[in-house]
């Protein structure tokens, strides 16, 4: 394993849309394995490959208590009601945002073993994987932000992603 580099700021992998993974194969669990190191190094709670400059459809997160998910190819299947809560980026260090979200969602992915996985989650766990899954498409947090948070003001509310 290894800790990768986390791209910041206006690099163009971050920007691009990310390519469906093919083939599950060493290559890919190796990277997701990375990843999650990454993840945990950083203190985040959640990554995307093209976060370390990789554009595949990749994520990892962890919501708390030690439950790292690795996905494949996720993809938001549905989605329903709007709460709005703080986010942060590992690729955007020191700025938070006010973000209107889904509060529940549904994703499809698979798991490691090419398994197919059908993921519903509200709340903290819905955000990230909305964040994540925007990684994909090109989507900063930013984006979707209603208001930015003054760098002296402490976001409220949960742990900004």
């Amino acid at each position: 394993m290894a800790i990768r580099k986390i791209l910041t700021g206006s690099h163009p992998a971050l920007r691009s849309k990310s390519s469906a993974v093919k083939k599950i194969n060493q290559a890919v669990l190796k990277l997701l394995e990375d990843m999650a190191e990454t993840m945990y190094e950083y203190k985040g709670v959640g990554l995307a490959a093209p976060q370390i400059g990789i554009n595949r459809r990749l994520i990892v997160l962890d919501p708390g208590e030690e439950r790292l998910m690795k996905l494949i190819n996720p993809r938001l299947v549905e989605m329903e009601g709007t709460e709005a809560g703080p986010e942060g980026c590992l690729s955007l260090p020191g700025l938070y945002g006010e973000v209107p979200r889904a509060a529940s969602v549904v994703v499809e992915a698979l798991d490691p073993a090419g398994k197919p996985l059908r993921i519903e989650a509200e709340g903290f766990l819905a955000r990230i994987l909305q964040h994540e899954i925007d990684h994909l498409e090109g989507t900063l947090f930013i984006d979707r932000a209603v208001r930015l948070f003054d760098p002296e003001e402490e976001p409220p509310g949960e742990k900004p992603i």
